[in-house]
């Protein structure tokens, strides 16, 4: 018989005896602890060095100083942040501002461009996505500026339509105050719509749009009936991150909100800056901070529908 059939000629061939495999699994074990343990390490070292006084740190001072009195704990900065009659009319201006802005106007307008990206393009879509890739990375007070530039009352807009039908003043004065807060708001803010309703259009089954246009649907019916109940959680999703970046707004706000315009953010900047009242200020923003955060889980809720339709 062959010494190939020989324990001798497995051996040869590479077979290992239980003693040699169990040689190697206790290395793989020793090896994979070794990056469990070094993963660890990588991870403290990140939440030590860089989360703890860049993030950590600073979010418990301000905690803190939100219960902090003369006398110790105490819960007064937030009963003068609640009590304070302003402060209602400071939450009717922002969610005005935001329901206005945010969830109508943005909204709808980054949905109606979606559609037209994706239903009916035209040459030079991709140079129109990129540009609005590139957009979401301006920072939002510089498109304030460009509107004053445009359409302020000695922009060039305002000026060309005074001169064109020879009238005594500029036609347009609307952008600081509230109109001007919107329209810059959705300016900016409609791009983060657009951006999670493709993704969430990429994932249907056009044959059920084509179905429904086959049986005699039009273009109204079939994107009430087919495309927006399959579509809505990225719908959803752009539309809940529009309202949180809307909420958080400030460089917007600080350069076309008039003295009569005041949000929680400028509110809470004020309290900080103008009437050193840290304790205050420390409270709205926790009041702030909630917000944020009941909202981005509420995002990232939706955004894990979106992505268990894409599987």
């Amino acid at each position: 018989m062959s010494s190939l059939y020989a324990p001798e000629g497995l051996a040869q061939e590479g077979v290992l005896s239980d003693a040699e495999l169990e040689a190697q699994f206790a290395e793989h074990a020793k090896a994979a602890k070794r990056r469990e343990r070094a993963a660890n390490w990588h991870l403290l070292f990140i939440f030590v060095v860089v989360l703890g006084p860049l993030v950590i740190y600073p979010l418990a001072r301000m905690v803190l100083l939100s219960v902090s009195g003369a006398n110790g704990l105490t819960m007064h900065p937030y009963t003068a942040f609640f009590g304070n009659p302003e402060t209602r009319g400071l939450i009717g201006t922002t969610l005005g501002i935001l329901f206005a802005s945010a969830t109508l106007v943005a909204s709808v307008l980054g949905v109606a461009l979606a559609s037209m990206l994706f239903f009916k393009p035209f040459p030079g879509v991709k140079l129109l996505m990129r540009f609005l890739e590139l957009f979401v990375a301006f920072p939002s007070f510089l498109v304030a500026f460009t509107l004053i530039f445009l359409y302020g009352s000695q922009g060039s807009v305002s000026i060309g339509l005074q001169r064109l039908f020879s009238l005594e003043s500029p036609p347009m004065d609307f952008l600081f105050g509230i109109g001007g807060v919107v329209l810059a708001e959705v300016v900016f803010y409609a791009p983060f719509v657009v951006r999670p309703t493709l993704a969430s259009y990429a994932t249907l089954d056009m044959r059920l749009v084509e179905a429904a246009r086959s049986l005699g649907a039009d273009g109204w019916m079939v994107a009430m009936k087919v495309v927006l109940p399959l579509a809505w959680p990225g719908i959803a999703a752009g539309t809940i991150l529009c309202f949180l970046l809307t909420l958080n707004e400030f460089g917007i706000l600080l350069v076309l909100g008039s003295a009569h315009l005041v949000t929680l953010p400028i509110a809470i900047y004020s309290s900080a800056t103008v009437d050193l009242d840290l304790p205050t200020a420390a409270a709205g923003s926790v009041v702030m901070l909630l917000m944020s955060l009941s909202l981005y889980a509420l995002y990232r809720r939706v955004n894990r529908k979106t992505s268990a339709g894409d599987r």
